[in-house]
């Protein structure tokens, strides 16, 4: 007779706990008026864990145990995420503070007309993401001035967002730098370079549609704008002393992505760079921020402040103050509360079963090339929902689905591709994702306000499913 510890969850109780989560965020959202994240969104994610442990200890025998470790293996794999995480609000403190970002702000002001903007927003931050092979750090350090300058033009800040990570995530699915895309290939078992040639024939077309969106969306919103460049530049530069040499703090982190130093060893170098601009060329910043003139105390408190704690000049204008207000570190603490109950969930359900459960019933109706390239992009997506890590989603994708791709006798090209296409794209759409939040609490737009508008991330997995419908370059071995 078989017991319960013998039985697989069925796809109906597995999909039970997503539904959970999916009706208690709708709740939430409504009596919060869309405020999910500021408990919410953990507390949902947490009561989702709790109904997948009890239906896989009560109605499956499955261990405490077993689950737990996978809980611990999960929240382990996000542990670099969460300090890339913190060390990222330093240096969105120390780069306001220092003169850093308002500096890019008034020299972008100056070359980039607002009609093109969001089409070369998408093509810069595609550029960079492809040098530095990071989509985070490209959000982080320009993503942050394009905001700035979106904000100054009066462009409305989900379209500068959707921009930006739409050229940031085609950087970090194209370059060979990337650690997604050598992850993708070689879980797949497929060469670098091959991989990134296959991917050609679904990420340019998608990126080509990108930009006529942001284009043609760029003129229709500058004909409806009052752009005031010119005033704002001023209004910066009566607060921070705007000076070329601040330019050396970006190059300096660029330089040391370029040579392959650890992102941990980046971050706080580029942390420090910024600090000791702001001490060399913010004295009236550090004045303020530091609660008093000159000496090594005032000196500390400002720079401790600048990296860890939120921070308001008094410029005199509204706008001016919201744009040069920081969170440091501090203003990280509630995304990375939400890491850790997204990776608690999506432990569960990997510890319990159910997620295999739910992939193994989607592969089963797989009969052809078409049909393996659509269940791998689902896949994407669904792990991308159910573990909140975009690395496992990508090692969970090629894994499951490696077995239907050899039996359709494709070559791993095809499996490696559209992993990147839905995996690596889709993670940052995901509000409860470590991308989607990290590039929500960065840009300081939330992930379902911007989503709409990352038309590279949307048309991507769309344009993959297209390819393979019409049979183009499907490699067979």
């Amino acid at each position: 007779m078989m017991n319960k510890r013998d039985k697989k969850p069925s796809l109906w109780v597995s999909l039970l706990p997503i539904a959970v989560l999916a009706a208690m965020l709708a709740v939430v959202g409504v009596y919060t008026g869309g405020d999910i994240l500021n408990g919410g969104c953990q507390l949902s994610m947490f009561t989702a864990a709790a109904v997948t442990a009890s239906l896989a200890i009560g109605v499956y025998g499955i261990p405490w145990k077993v689950m737990e470790q996978r809980v611990v293996k999960s929240i382990e794999s996000s542990t670099i995420s969460i300090l890339v995480l913190l060390l990222i609000g330093a240096i969105s403190g120390t780069w306001m503070l220092s003169g850093v970002v308002p500096t890019l702000i008034c020299y972008g002001l100056e070359v980039l007309h607002p009609s093109v903007f969001l089409f070369a927003v998408c093509i810069i931050s595609a550029v960079v993401s492809v040098v530095t092979g990071s989509s985070w750090t490209t959000c982080a350090t320009i993503g942050v001035a394009f905001m700035g300058i979106g904000y100054s033009i009066g462009f409305p800040a989900w379209w500068t967002a959707g921009a930006v990570i739409s050229g940031a995530y085609f950087g970090d699915k194209m370059s060979p730098l990337s650690d997604t895309t050598v992850l993708a290939s070689s879980t797949a078992g497929v060469s670098l370079f091959p991989h990134i040639k296959y991917m050609l024939y679904t990420t340019i077309p998608s990126l080509v549609v990108a930009l006529l969106v942001y284009l043609f969306a760029g003129f229709y919103i500058y004909d409806g704008l009052e752009v005031k460049e010119n005033e704002l530049s001023s209004m910066l530069s009566s607060v921070f002393n705007v000076s070329p040499w601040l330019l050396v703090v970006p190059l300096v982190t660029f330089v040391l992505i370029l040579k392959r130093v650890p992102v941990l060893i980046t971050l706080f170098a580029s942390v420090v760079a910024a600090s000791v601009a702001m001490l060399i060329m913010q004295p009236n910043v550090v004045a303020v921020i530091g609660g008093g003139e000159g000496g090594f105390g005032v000196s500390l408190r400002a720079v401790l402040t600048a990296c860890c704690n939120a921070t308001a000049l008094q410029t005199g204008s509204d706008t001016l103050d919201a744009l040069v207000a920081t969170r440091g570190m501090a203003g990280m603490l509630n995304t990375v509360w939400l890491i850790l109950a997204a990776m608690t969930f999506g432990g569960m359900l990997m510890g319990s079963g159910m997620a295999n459960s739910i992939t193994e019933a989607l592969l089963k109706r797989v009969r052809t090339a078409a049909g393996a390239v659509s269940a791998t992009v689902f896949s994407g997506l669904f792990f991308n929902l159910c573990t909140a890590d975009q690395y496992m989603s990508i090692i969970l994708t090629c894994d499951l689905n490696k077995e239907a791709c050899d039996r359709m006798g494709l070559e791993r090209r095809v499996l490696s591709r559209s992993t990147e296409d839905s995996a690596t794209i889709l993670s940052v759409l995901i509000p409860w994702n470590s991308c989607g939040i990290a590039q929500s609490a960065v840009l300081g737009v939330a992930t379902v306000v911007y989503m709409p508008f990352c038309i590279f991330n949307i048309v991507s997995p769309l344009m993959s499913i297209i390819v393979a419908r019409m049979g183009y370059r499907i490699l067979y071995r």
